[in-house]
This record gives structure tokens, C-alpha cells and sequence, in this order.
């Protein structure tokens, strides 16, 4: 069934790049935007705007292994038929047309974004329950999932210790979340070369291939939080003081990562 629900409120304008965001605050992102009521705005308006050439580009940039892998991550999480997941960030559903197939018929998937373009694309591509919304107020009961997904979007939170601990309270003790996400390769010349593909090829290719000048946008944007998004450690340990034991990350190619943890079986430990 879907189903949409009115954006969560704005907060009061703050700057970006305080000890609380994923994001270290850059000349690079200054040109975005100026504070979190801003940032808000300006990336929604960026997400619809390029929403319907997303999943060509995303394409691109991995180059169709894509659907593998998001797969093979989501085997290690562990999902299995019957389980109920929410996806934060959903996106087009990229992530959720993988997760549907291992939860099957009998599961329940339920895609949160707070961009009303990304989710007029995930519901062309997956029939489940959506609600326009943020990950540091998503507006659903406590204890409700077994398992929660991110994909790529970590680097797009306004707070972490808002969204972490939003995440263990929607999920039944015992729930999982797994946060994909990419990070710039260690290597100077290896960074240099995923630069130049993700913030000017894939976006050149876009344009070429008549997309809309919004994904080129949204492709420059991608590289620009990638390159300031805190360190793996710090993310690691957000979790941890959200309440999330079991933590750790797994890494893929290099420059995927798959933050993991697992809501405590007693809330109260």
C-alpha cells in the first residue's frame, strides 16, 4: 500500500558543520548552503530535480554492480522472509527492491525520504507503504522493525545522534540497521581518478545522454560530501553512544562501507 505523510517540521536555522553532523564543515559545501535550515531546503529541491535520472547515473557510477552488491549486503545483514524493514532514505528504491526479495510477500518494507520526487520513483518501482519524512523524526511507533536500512544518504543527516537514536527506537530489541555509504579511497592518485569519474564524467555522461542539468547537480553534490563526511571511527562510535552494541564496519572495494549494530535485546542495557 503506499501512502505519504506531511514532511516533519524544520528546525530553527543552525550553522553546518558542528560536532553533531556527518559533515566537516568546507568551502566546498559553503556554496550549497549556509545553515541546516538551508541545507534541508536546498538538498530536497536537489533530490526532486534530479530524481528521475537518479537511477542512470547511480548506474554509471558503479558501473551496474549496483543490485549485486546492495544484495550481498543486505544477505550479511541477515534479513530473512517475513521480517519488517524500514528503509531511511529511500530514494528510488534501489535498495528496497533488494531488501523485498529476501523478506518476500510476507514481510513488510516501509521507505522513508523527504523528497516527494525520490518517492514518486520508488513507487514506480516497488509497491510498499512510503511517508515523506527526516531521519531525525520519523514520525512511527517505537519497536516496530527488525531491521533498518540506509543507503548512501549518511553523509545527507543534519544530526547523528538525532537520526541514531531514532533509529534504535523504531527497531524491537534485537533489531539490526546497516548503513552503506562511500568514503574517498585512502590513496592519493586512486582519490583523484573516483573524483574525477563520480564529480565530472558521470555527470558529463548525464548530460550527454539528455538527463536533466539536476543530476549533474546532484552527482557534483554527491562528491563534495563525500570528500568532508567524519571518519569511519566517528560514525562507529555515534552509534555506539546512540545505544547500538555489536557495532563495527565492513568494507568493500576500498571505498564502500556497511556500518552495522544491533539494538540491545533489553532496552534498558
Amino acid at each position: 500500500m503506499n501512502a505519504t505523510t506531511p514532511t516533519a517540521s524544520q528546525p530553527d536555522a543552525a550553522p553546518i558543520g558542528g560536532d553533531d553532523t556527518p559533515l566537516v564543515a568546507n568551502a566546498s559545501l559553503k556554496r550549497y548552503y549556509a545553515s541546516e535550515a538551508e541545507r534541508r531546503d536546498h538538498t530536497r529541491a536537489m533530490f526532486d530535480q534530479g530524481a528521475a535520472g537518479y537511477d542512470r547515473a547511480e548506474w554509471l557510477t558503479g558501473m551496474g554492480s549496483g543490485a549485486w552488491y546492495r544484495r550481498r549486503v543486505l544477505q550479511r545483514l541477515g534479513l530473512k522472509p517475513g521480517e519488517s524493514v524500514l528503509d531511511v532514505a529511500i530514494g528510488t528504491g534501489l535498495v528496497a527492491a533488494e531488501a523485498l526479495k529476501l523478506i518476500g510477500p510476507q514481510g513488510e518494507l516501509v521507505g522513508l525520504d523527504p523528497s516527494p520526487g525520490m518517492l514518486a520513483e520508488a513507487r514506480a518501482k516497488v509497491d510498499i507503504q512510503t511517508l515523506e519524512g527526516y531521519a531525525e523524526d520519523i514520525p512511527l511507533e517505537d519497536n516496530r522493525f527488525d531491521a533498518l536500512t540506509m543507503g548512501y544518504a549518511l553523509r545527507h543527516l543534519g544530526s547523528l545522534e538525532q537520526a541514531f537514536g531514532e533509529y534504535l527506537r523504531v527497531l524491537k530489541p534485537g533489531g539490526r540497521v546497516c548503513l552503506m555509504e562511500i568514503a574517498q579511497p585512502r590513496f592519493w592518485l586512486t582519490r583523484q581518478i573516483v573524483k574525477g569519474y563520480v564529480r565530472y564524467l558521470v555527470p558529463a555522461i548525464a548530460r550527454l545522454a539528455g538527463e536533466k542539468p539536476g543530476v549533474a547537480k546532484l552527482w557534483r553534490y554527491y562528491w563534495d560530501t563525500i570528500q568532508t563526511c567524519i571518519d569511519t571511527e566517528a560514525i562507529l562510535q555515534a552509534l555506539r553512544d546512540a545505544g547500538f552494541e555489536d557495532v563495527r564496519v565492513s568494507k568493500t572495494f576500498g571505498i564502500f562501507r556497511e556500518y552495522l549494530g544491533r539494538k540491545p535485546e533489553d532496552p534498558a542495557s
